[in-house]
């Protein structure tokens, strides 16, 4: 089947039945997480993060602070 296709047939669902596709879609693609590629700079970048992070060198922060940073940026623009 076509992408036009499938559109077509997804627009003809109901609300509910389009989240349960979504839910489905998603649930298929965690499955297959795994096959997903990850370019070798992006493999080089986490393992030197984690290189730091083990041996204590990054500053953590907590998802609490993240959040009040983001919001107080957000709150001043």
């Amino acid at each position: 089947m076509k992408p036009e296709q499938i559109k077509l047939e997804v627009e003809r669902l109901d609300l509910s039945e389009k989240l349960m596709l979504v839910e489905d879609i998603w649930d298929s693609i965690a499955e297959s997480n795994s096959e997903l590629p990850m370019p070798q700079w992006q493999k080089n970048e986490l393992d030197e993060r984690y290189e730091s992070y083990k041996k204590g060198d990054l500053e953590l922060h907590s998802w609490e602070d993240v959040n009040n940073s983001i919001r107080k940026k957000v709150n001043e623009a």
